[in-house]
């Protein structure tokens, strides 16, 4: 037992994400209030992205190639504590509160969030190599259209939905092929969600808060 404490609070794995992209915009949404419960999310003590060194690798690869098309990484989440995912799921069964419904997911019953994949009792986000993230432009300073936004719980977010126009599925499969290309796998029902597909940590669920002081420099 103490050796399985000892695994899932290491934090030798792990990064700052700014550290190996340093032109990363970063938007952590669970240490806001603006996200689909409406609180800072437990395990969010910093608004910083940590993440495994090899998805951080494989992401700094992402980035130079998307830096060449003017446009620079926005990330909204990275590792996400295994607390957090336990305070989604929580609120989920207990709790009643449903005041960011009509930003979120005003086409569902929370219940059907977890029956239709958009929120997991185990989050692959815990293994330190799943990243949500969009694109924004070097230009405008903007997000590029993707046509709908992040943690929006809709058959529209699915990455092939055909109801976006040809110019916000353009960006979507932007985002995917270079992210496919430097070895992230999507998922059919987030265009913001990949993870490495050689991740270090396949079986393992980390605890340690979000809080770049614990992490060995």
């Amino acid at each position: 037992m103490d050796f399985e404490k000892r695994a899932i609070n290491d934090t030798s794995g792990f990064v700052l994400l700014s550290d190996y992209v340093p032109s990363v915009i970063q938007e952590i949404r669970y240490f806001s209030t603006y996200n689909f419960i409406g609180d800072r999310i437990d395990g969010y003590e910093q608004p910083v992205a940590i993440i495994t060194k090899e998805a951080a690798r494989a992401l700094k690869a992402v980035s130079n190639e998307m830096n060449v098309k003017g446009l620079r990484l926005k990330v909204f989440d990275a590792y996400r504590p295994a607390t957090a995912v336990k305070h989604f799921v929580l609120w989920g069964i207990e709790d009643l509160d449903q005041r960011m419904k009509p930003f979120f997911y005003p086409g569902l019953e929370k219940t059907e969030l977890f029956e239709q994949g958009y929120i997991a009792s185990k989050s692959s986000h815990s293994r330190g190599s799943t990243v949500d993230l969009t694109l924004l432009d070097m230009e405008t300073g903007k997000e590029i259209d993707m046509g709908s936004p992040f943690d929006f719980f809709s058959e529209k977010s699915h990455p092939d939905f055909k109801g976006v126009t040809r110019e916000q599925y353009e960006n979507r499969m932007l985002l995917q092929s270079v992210m496919v290309k430097h070895g992230f796998t999507p998922i059919d029902c987030e265009w913001w969600h990949f993870t490495l597909n050689d991740e270090p940590y396949p079986d393992t669920y980390f605890e340690f808060p979000v809080n770049s002081e614990l992490l060995k420099r």
